[in-house]
């Protein structure tokens, strides 16, 4: 019987990359693994055609000579290709046992002592002000977690038993099976793994090797921390199963709004009203800092509304630096209200002695308005 086209086979064009290929293969390998197709001695047939197939055309060399000669490259020991499996013939069938027993073959999974698992990682929001954020702090915080259980010191079984060696796995935690031409493992069923039952389980935790407690932990704040920080306290999680590693603790810190201060970075900004008066004829201001202190700002005469005046040095602490960022004063030029008869007096005299030196902002902008619409008017 004569061979079938190894493209034919995988179902493939002559063009097909490696990508195209290798997904066929597994398509196909997995339809016709006899695990699947238990007493079918086509499906066997089929299994082998494809295996060879691949074996011949995922390697470069080996896809040109069979492009150009066909089966006859290979005849006659040309090539070693046939229905044997290749020297990387169980890393190629790697992931095509992880989907066909679901990552279950030895070596990947988790038997005897690894089985006794990870406590799981915790997560703590801590709200704080942005006084504390500039001072940093130390905290102290409650928190309801699991904790090794005292009474049997996290084995699980009653004080006075051991746990006992699995007699289904014999303590390996997992347990082989030969189908074929390999062998599969799986996590043994009667343990999970562990290697080992209770088999007189511990009256406080229930075998379990675990309670949960409330504890209160000690938590250093550094200075300079920013909305979003997260800290880590390594091993603060959850107790691990019958005597397993712990979990982490992480704590995810949030920075309360502030009255007065906008923090970008290590910076600080705020909005400071003054008086039309002030921003005309010049003057002083007194704003405060973060550090509980005040600053003065002078203003100078003819200052405008969203001036900015910077103050060196008086933002936030750099995390783990003895650096500071800035504080930015922006200066708002608040519009008099509810003014008296005679203010309003006043501030008409004051028109009308004004001038376009007095406002050459406003003076120049109707100056090009004016000219635009006569412009408009002298082209239609």
């Amino acid at each position: 019987m004569s061979k079938r086209d190894y493209y034919d086979v995988l179902g493939c064009d002559r063009g097909a990359d490696e990508t195209i290929l290798k997904a066929s293969y597994r398509k196909l390998a997995m339809k016709w693994h006899p695990d699947r197709n238990q007493g079918d001695g086509e499906a066997e047939i089929r299994f082998k055609e494809v295996n060879e197939a691949y074996e011949v055309l995922k390697d470069p060399q080996k896809r040109a000579a069979y492009d150009r000669f066909g089966h006859a490259a290979f005849e006659n020991g040309g090539g070693g290709a046939g229905p044997g499996f290749g020297s990387d013939f169980a890393s190629t069938f790697a992931d095509i046992f992880d989907d066909l027993f679901g990552g279950s073959m030895g070596g990947r999974g988790r038997g005897g002592a690894g089985a006794r698992g990870r406590g799981a990682d915790l997560r703590y929001n801590m709200e704080i002000t942005l006084e504390e954020a500039y001072e940093g702090k130390t905290a102290q915080i409650k928190i309801p977690t699991s904790i090794t259980c005292e009474a049997c010191t996290g084995t699980g079984a009653k004080a006075g038993t051991e746990p006992k060696v699995c007699r289904t796995c014999g303590g390996a935690g997992k347990i082989r099976h030969a189908q074929g031409f390999f062998t599969l493992e799986r996590t043994c069923p009667t343990c999970q793994g562990r290697g080992s039952v209770i088999e007189d389980p511990c009256g406080e935790c229930g075998g379990a090797g675990r309670v949960t407690r409330e504890r209160t932990l000690s938590v250093q704040i550094p200075a300079g921390v920013e909305d979003g920080t997260r800290i880590r306290l390594g091993g603060e999680g959850e107790a691990g199963v019958r005597g397993g590693a712990p979990g982490d603790l992480y704590i995810f810190l949030s920075i309360e709004p502030h009255a007065f201060f906008q923090r970008e970075g290590a910076d600080l900004y705020c909005r400071v009203p003054i008086s039309m008066v002030t921003a005309a004829l010049g003057g002083a201001v007194e704003v405060p800092t973060i550090d509980g202190d005040k600053s003065k700002v002078k203003i100078p005469d003819g200052t405008q509304s969203q001036k900015r005046f910077r103050l060196a040095g008086k933002g936030m602490p750099i995390l783990r630096t003895r650096n500071h960022g800035d504080m930015y004063v922006q200066v708002v030029v608040e519009t008099p209200q509810k003014l008296t008869k005679r203010q309003k007096e006043l501030l008409a005299e004051f028109e009308k002695e004004s001038s376009g030196d007095t406002h050459p902002e406003s003076t120049g902008f109707f100056s090009k308005v004016k000219e635009f619409f006569q412009g408009a008017a002298e082209g239609s």
